[in-house]
């Protein structure tokens, strides 16, 4: 997909340009399901508790659930108990209960349940993680994920691009903006903020996804993430988005071998076996939370364990605009959208 939605080359613009005619199907699909909430023909519904909702824009990883994390942990700082309210696989909701055990999560596709489900647990603000385009769904604050490095893809709707709306339109829906990095130099994150400042009312941060911890996958012992620096390290993810987890691990210094399978709910015995080799050959096996949840209970006792890769979010522009908004949605003071 990145060549396809990124390369220059003849074979990828002709390929983009017979796509086109189902981009333009998906894009007036996706128009005419906006208007319908807008002009009030289908109407949201509330889940009685302040809902800050967030999600990208385009496919493929854009560190949404990074933020997604920040903001439940932005709220337990505050004093104001989170419900994150999920519809992934069964492996990311653990993952995300791993990484938040204060909070609420509910992992069901049913947001209306859950949101019951979070309330009656005792949350008082609700995070909808992938709820951008959730139109069913009201909101005190839509905040909108966009990768720097999406950037460098044509800006047209699926399948010839990445995007999964009309930009503009999209935008236009956003409270917030949060534009994360990875391998994006700072100044490709600040051109891509000034070009889409122009698009919206509210502010539009910037912050870079960096591996920073890592954690015993068994023990549960923290490392700073510079241990790596020069270590032969076996990289090795079931994510959609392997490519990004690779790079955090590279810029630890690291010599990285990369293992990749398919992203699953459940690892094969198979991939266990040769994780398991090779964390006896490397210095090091680097693996994501996600997959951390596949495997914790799955790990040769005999064999050194995996470091779960721990990202972590870094605001360098307008975090604290971000902040704000949602201490005004906790404090009840937001709009519903």
């Amino acid at each position: 997909m990145r060549w396809l939605w990124t390369s220059r080359r003849a074979d990828a613009r002709l390929a983009r340009l017979a796509l086109l005619p189902a981009s333009g199907l998906w894009r007036t699909a996706t128009a005419a399901r906006v208007e319908v909430y807008a002009r009030g023909w289908l109407r949201s519904v509330d889940l009685a508790l302040p809902t800050v909702a967030i999600g990208n824009l385009t496919v493929g990883g854009s560190g949404r659930t990074a933020v997604t994390l920040w903001a439940a942990r932005h709220f337990l700082d505050a004093g104001v108990r989170p419900g994150v309210l999920l519809h992934d696989a069964r492996a990311a909701g653990n993952a995300m209960t791993h990484a938040l055990p204060h909070a609420i999560v509910v992992n069901d596709v049913d947001r209306a349940a859950a949101a019951a489900r979070a309330r009656a647990a005792g949350a008082r603000v609700l995070v909808l993680d992938d709820a951008f385009q959730q139109l069913a769904i009201s909101r005190a604050m839509n905040v909108a994920v966009v990768s720097a490095e999406s950037a460098r893809a044509v800006s047209w709707a699926l399948p010839a691009g990445p995007w999964r709306e009309n930009r503009a339109t999209g935008l236009g829906r956003a409270d917030a903006v949060v534009i994360t990095r990875r391998r994006a130099t700072p100044e490709a994150a600040e051109a891509l903020a000034a070009e889409l400042r122009s698009a919206i009312e509210g502010p539009v941060a910037i912050a870079q996804l960096g591996l920073r911890q890592l954690q015993g996958l068994v023990s549960g012992s923290a490392q700073d993430a510079t241990l790596l620096a020069g270590r032969r390290v076996v990289a090795a993810t079931g994510s959609a988005d392997p490519d990004a987890f690779v790079a955090h691990v590279k810029a630890t210094g690291a010599a990285v071998q990369v293992a990749t399978w398919k992203d699953q709910d459940e690892l094969r015995d198979a991939d266990v076996a040769w994780l398991a080799h090779a964390a006896r050959r490397a210095d090091h096996v680097v693996i994501t939370e996600r997959d951390a949840v596949r495997l914790r209970d799955r790990w040769p006792a005999n064999v050194p364990e995996p470091l779960v890769a721990v990202l972590d979010l870094k605001w360098e522009d307008n975090g604290d605009a971000i902040a704000a908004g949602l201490d005004r949605v906790a404090a009840g003071t937001s709009h519903h959208l």
